[in-house]
């Protein structure tokens, strides 16, 4: 380690700037060294930047992190600028005769002069390079995880004729960092058998489900509120039937109005823990600081207004079943706080500090596509591990057309009991509804059927009477970005395209339609430009009200980054409404 002369010793030039303790400067270097081993990185990218910092604060030439596999062979070396495919390079510095001796005996091994020192072949001095006039030294430590030795720290320096090493120092200072970094390995470790076997877990039940036989009558799976008969709705329900029977966590992935919700309760209620609370939460559409309370409940006083305790909604589903939609929506700080509670199901209250155990089986559903949001790290990798452990997506309603008469039907049937009307459709009108896209599925569905019925005239609804046939639909206005001919799907799941609305058979003009890619690229530039023009601040109201108010989600609607629709909500002077 560079030490520092005696202030009596140095030219009266070098006084001038005050000594920093040679101890000082080893505890800071400690310091930032642990915060390299908790950034969330590749092991062997967050090793090699441990050596390269203790490069800035400690006398060394090479610096070697090597992890051994079972048989004691070094399974990993890094060193400052690893990269992948550089292990053999940093093998290449390591002493095997001499790490043997670190590994076998778990003692630091300290060499003033490798030439002269018994553990050093002549091979190893030669890579090293000492020679008659450059002497090398060398100090390795053991890595350990618990009472055992997983690696060595090692380096390796020439030595000079200022003032002798302080040896004993830096043998002290490499086994605090070599601890720090047998902790990390281990948590990495752990980590990953975690995955593994949470992904094992997952193709086990997926084996399963491929595995099964359904019977002929497949009508008998029968979940109240799910209507259709499409072999995509039927095989979603021969899905749930045999994940219905085990507790394990299931992720719902479909886009937004597809009934999630519904399957999260048909999941449940086919069940074991059918007779316990079925609880649900949409984590979107509450701040942070009221979701921890909603999910976790709180003591009397925690916080103002705090009158009395109350319990979470993870308390309230005990032996139950949880249904946390949205779940791609809630923040960084909180995925770590859900993390918790899902793989060890305790967590204390808000302002209390009593671990409350609970049985909770959890079922999360969200339209986003993780995957990506994952590689973007805005979704921590191991809270998807944990929620996606059997993942079910459910289809969007094109690709269960078939399914849609029969929606229509029961959705025209509950407007007549509430109405007191005996409408119907005629054939005419179901090949309208046939034809539509529906982006927002059977929620848009409904709403076109309720809207519809409401404003039909006779006593059957026809074609006519459909806002489509005269250019009125304001749903496709927004979903197709303002251009009726250029339909666009946003954030998919499957990359499968949008049937658009058919036009009006009374225009005479002939409609023009884009290519979809074309589509989509001049709807996002459209997006990005997001100038000052009325219709542009109308798609962002627009975008919001069907949103919710919540600005990540009207961003993903509009094809923006939630900064960009930041940044349109003030240019256009829109006041955000706090629901």
């Amino acid at each position: 380690m560079l030490h520092a002369a005696p202030v009596n010793d140095r030219p009266a030039s070098d006084r001038i700037a005050p000594i920093v303790p040679v101890n000082e400067i080893a505890l800071t270097g400690i310091f930032e060294i642990s915060k390299i081993l908790t950034a969330p990185t590749r092991i062997e990218t967050t090793l090699a930047n441990v050596v390269n910092l203790l490069q800035s604060f400690l006398q060394m030439r090479h610096g070697v992190v090597a992890l051994l596999s079972d048989d004691g062979i070094p399974d990993l070396a890094v060193g400052a600028g690893w990269s992948e495919g550089s292990d053999e390079r940093y093998r290449g510095w390591l002493p095997q005769r001499a790490v043997d001796q670190i590994v076998a005996t778990a003692m630091p091994l300290v060499a003033e002069n490798i030439a002269t020192h018994p553990a050093f072949s002549p091979m190893d001095i030669e890579t090293l390079g000492a020679t008659e006039t450059t002497r090398v030294s060398f100090i390795g430590v053991p890595i350990r995880i618990d009472n055992r030795v997983v690696g060595t720290l090692t380096i390796d320096r020439i030595r000079d004729e200022r003032p002798l090493y302080r040896l004993d120092s830096d043998v002290r200072l490499l086994t605090m960092i070599a601890n720090l970094v047998g902790q990390t390995v281990k948590l990495h470790r752990v980590v990953a058998q975690d995955r593994e076997r949470l992904m094992h877990e997952s193709h086990r039940l997926q084996k399963e489900l491929s595995d099964l036989k359904p019977t002929r009558d497949r009508r008998g799976v029968h979940v109240e509120g799910i209507i259709g008969d499409s072999p995509a709705l039927r095989g979603l329900l021969d899905k749930i039937a045999v994940v219905a029977k085990s507790s394990s966590t299931v992720l719902l992935r479909g886009e937004s109005g597809t009934g999630k919700e519904l399957i999260a309760k048909a999941v449940h209620e086919l069940s074991p823990r059918a007779k316990r609370p079925f609880i649900k939460i949409n984590c979107a559409a509450l701040p942070e600081s009221v979701l921890e309370s909603e999910l976790f409940g709180h003591e009397k006083g925690a916080f103002t207004g705090a009158l009395n305790s109350r319990k979470g909604r993870f308390e309230l589903a005990n032996k139950g079943t949880l249904f946390l939609d949205e779940i791609g929506e809630i923040s960084a700080s909180f995925q770590a706080k859900l993390l918790r509670v899902l793989q060890e199901q305790e967590f204390e209250r808000v302002g209390g500090n009593q671990t409350i155990k609970v049985d909770v089986r959890v079922i999360a559903a969200t339209n986003r596509n993780l995957e990506e949001a994952v590689s973007r790290n805005e979704f921590r990798a191991d809270l998807y591990y944990r929620i996606s452990v059997v993942p079910m997506i459910v289809p969007p309603l094109r690709e269960r057309r078939s399914d849609i008469p029969l929606l229509a039907n029961a959705f025209l049937k509950n407007f007549n009991s509430e109405n007191g009307r005996a409408l119907s459709f005629n054939q005419d009108a179901v090949e309208v509804l046939k034809s539509c896209g529906f982006p927002g599925n059977v929620r848009e569905l409904e709403n076109c059927v309720e809207r519809t019925a409401t404003l039909a005239q006779g006593g059957q609804i026809v074609e006519e009477d459909f806002a489509c046939r005269h250019g009125q639909c304001l749903s496709a206005t927004l979903w197709n970005g303002g251009h009726e001919e250029a339909p666009r799907r946003l954030y998919p799941i499957v990359p499968l395209p949008i049937v658009p609305v058919l036009p009006p058979r009374e225009s005479g003009a002939s409609v023009h339609r884009q290519p979809a890619e074309t589509a989509v690229s001049d709807s996002s530039e459209a997006s990005a430009s997001m100038g000052g023009s009325v219709a542009e601040r109308d798609r962002v109201i627009a975008a919001m009200e069907k949103s919710g108010w919540v600005q990540a989600k009207a961003a993903r609607l509009l094809g923006l980054t939630p900064r960009q629709i930041g940044y349109a909500l003030k240019k256009h002077g829109v006041e955000v409404k706090r629901l």
